[in-house]
């Protein structure tokens, strides 16, 4: 964390602010912020593994619902949820 003071009560706003800025540009604590600002944690094992059990029966059940020619928005909810359900 970097602090600021006033040196003295003739300094100025202006002149603490820049200070301010110049010791936040050397602390690299912005660079590091900007650095991991879109890092995604990675998933666990057991998440991953579901989100890949789940995305296989979700392409199974759509493929039959094609094939049987019932595939619309309505029929991806409902099967969405009952998936979801039996999870």
């Amino acid at each position: 964390m970097v602090y600021v003071y006033k040196k003295d009560d003739r300094e100025t706003t202006e002149n603490m602010i820049k200070r301010f800025t110049r010791r936040m540009q050397q602390s690299g604590v912005l660079m590091h912020v900007r650095k991991n600002r879109f890092d995604v944690p990675k998933k666990s094992k057991t998440a991953r593994r579901a989100e890949a059990l789940y995305k296989n029966r979700m392409r199974k059940e759509v493929d039959k619902l094609k094939k049987l020619g019932r595939f619309d928005d309505d029929a991806f909810k409902e099967l969405k949820k009952k998936i979801k359900r039996d999870n």
